[in-house]
């Protein structure tokens, strides 16, 4: 079933979407966000760096954003997103996972990114609650504990993932994993107190809801109360790819600019999808910023469709 050519789809529904669409609800545009509730931060107990919410539990974040853009209007589907296609009119096909078709003017995707993290046993049950991969947003929870960081999808990462630890704590290890550190890597760590062990790892110890330590395949054993780890970040940019959205050869994300525009007419981007570094609160403004921008553009669309009618009532078709 095809319902009204609405003003702006979102798709994804967590700070950058929800940003957006509070702006553009209450810039009297019809808006639509498509949410497959699988935010990046789920199994975060709380989320950190965002001013006045401080603390707050992910899930609670999500339901006050969702309770004030319905405020102004916006409705929300609670689904995945089969496939997008271009109309030849202009605008935009969305396809939901239940057959249902949505259409629009513009699109906004900020679907986030995905963590690919360590197959290291134990890893994948504590992630989020005791391991962690951002200092920003968990270090200071794990102030002046027994911290490990186990080296991950990049090395780089890894190692100023411990460098900022140090801040947090006397304490800090760094994990090689098997993986041969340079010279010039092992006098950095070395440099800032930073222990480095080479062994690879067979699984991190303690029940599920705490973490003692962890095994090395070599049979030792180290103490820890905390653990950073740095994911593969995978971006969700599947519908952008899918539209044609130019990529940036050297970082392999879909380019955007300073609005989060893309390359396609019509369609931008926000949050992690684009931004993989984005906190939570930078993702948030991101989505501002692409709304007010998005707005700008409608109202381009409906001054030039007036030109063309030559239509003298003054009144702004959707």
């Amino acid at each position: 079933m095809t319902k009204k050519h609405r003003d702006v789809i979102i798709i994804g529904g967590s700070a950058a979407g929800l940003s957006a669409g509070l702006v553009l609800a209450r810039a009297q545009l019809d808006v639509l966000i498509i949410d497959a509730r699988a935010p990046r931060n789920a199994p975060a107990e709380h989320m950190h760096g965002y001013l006045t919410r401080d603390g707050l539990a992910p899930a609670k974040f999500a339901l006050l954003g969702r309770d004030e853009v319905r405020t102004y209007g916006s409705d929300f589907e609670y689904r995945k997103v089969a496939r997008v296609t271009q109309l030849s009119t202009g605008g935009f096909e969305v396809h939901m996972d239940n057959d249902q078709i949505e259409t629009s003017r513009a699109l906004l995707v900020g679907t986030g990114l995905s963590d690919e993290i360590p197959a290291i046993a134990g890893v994948k049950e504590r992630w989020g609650t005791l391991v962690h991969h951002c200092p920003y947003c968990h270090g200071y929870e794990v102030l002046n504990q027994r911290i490990v960081v186990i080296n991950g999808a990049s090395r780089e990462f890894s190692i100023k993932q411990a460098g900022l630890l140090r801040r947090y704590s006397d304490h800090v290890d760094f994990l090689s994993n098997g993986s041969e550190l340079s010279p010039l890597e092992n006098q950095k760590l070395e440099a800032q107190g930073i222990r480095i062990f080479d062994s690879k790892i067979s699984e991190l110890l303690g029940d599920p809801h705490s973490l003692t330590g962890v095994a090395f395949e070599d049979g030792t054993t180290l103490e820890c109360d905390a653990a950073f780890v740095g994911p593969e970040f995978l971006p969700n940019d599947r519908i952008l790819k899918s539209l044609g959205c130019e990529i940036n050869s050297n970082t392999n994300l879909v380019k955007v600019d300073e609005f989060g525009q893309t390359s396609v007419s019509g369609v931008w981007a926000a949050g992690n999808v684009i931004n993989p570094s984005a906190q939570v609160i930078s993702s948030a403004g991101a989505g501002s910023t692409s709304a007010i921008a998005i707005s700008g553009w409608l109202l381009e669309k409906d001054i030039e469709k007036l030109l063309t009618s030559n239509s003298r009532t003054g009144n702004f078709s959707k």
